[in-house]
């Protein structure tokens, strides 16, 4: 009577897989730029499924041009035309330096959601998310950059640096921008809700922005008003974007706005990480 052999079990996992399994290495984790990358696509995702996003740099620059130029420009400076020249640097500025406080409430939206309880799990470099945050953000100051330019010179506007020098101004402008950034990502970790960040953002842009260069010449002003204005970060950059714009050399201004720039992205961005950190 022979012997039936037993059937083999295919459920067992053979040998060879197990092995391969185990003996597999871990992949290698991401750099700090490919980490910030990531999630700097990953705010650029959020644009293209919220289109609405793009109002802010594009409706409100358009806005916010038409109505200096054709509402004060004759009062200030005798025609619209002629106030652009002065004035379109200046409103390129503050409408960037505005848009620039939505970091913060990007931020804070995604830590009520518990979506950055997910980003501290991760073996990424630790800044990446707040670093990304900027990233995409700064993609939307080159768009409203780029709006506002375009409408300026179909208003008229002619700069005397030519390309070069409204690209320049354009750079030392998201530089600054980005430095800026960080104040509001610190804003954005620190209170509790995204209305809270936006009004404390409100409170510290608006009187910035209207106490600065940016919409009259301070000469006109009060002695002391003129040198509380002199001093005003926003008209460092508003002097430096309108000079390389204009084919002149910025000089003391452009190198107390990079003084500015590095104090901020040093004192904020070392406070910001410190609450991520703590978050």
């Amino acid at each position: 009577m022979t012997t039936q052999s037993a059937a083999p079990d295919l459920s067992a996992p053979r040998t060879d897989e197990l092995a391969k399994i185990f003996i597999t290495e871990r992949p290698s984790r991401p750099s700090a730029w490919s980490a910030s990358l990531t999630f700097g696509w990953r705010a650029l995702l959020k644009i293209k499924h919220v289109p609405e996003q793009l109002f802010d740099v594009t409706l409100f620059p358009i806005m916010m041009t038409l109505m200096f130029t054709y509402l004060f420009g004759g009062a200030l400076a005798g025609s619209p035309t002629d106030y652009l020249q002065f004035f379109l640097p200046g409103i390129l500025v503050v409408s960037i330096v505005m848009i620039t406080m939505y970091t913060g409430l990007s931020v804070n939206t995604d830590i009520e959601k518990g979506v950055f309880d997910r980003f501290r799990t991760l073996p990424i470099w630790r800044p990446a998310p707040m670093v990304g945050y900027l990233l995409g953000d700064g993609f939307r100051y080159a768009i409203a950059s780029t709006v506002i330019i375009v409408m300026g010179l179909i208003l008229g506007f002619r700069p005397g640096g030519g390309v070069m020098g409204v690209l320049a101004g354009v750079a030392v402008l998201l530089a600054f921008c980005f430095a800026l950034s960080w104040v509001w990502t610190m804003f954005g970790l620190l209170l509790r809700s995204d209305k809270s960040v936006m009004g404390v953002s409100m409170m510290v842009v608006m009187p910035l922005s209207f106490l600065s260069s940016a919409y009259v010449d301070p000469a006109t002003m009060p002695d002391w008003l003129e040198a509380l204005v002199a001093v005003n970060p926003i008209t460092f950059a508003v002097d430096s974007v309108r000079a390389l714009m204009a084919g002149q050399w910025p000089g003391a201004d452009l190198l107390w706005l990079a003084v500015l720039s590095a104090a901020l992205v040093t004192i904020f961005g070392t406070a910001t990480m410190r609450l991520y950190n703590r978050k």
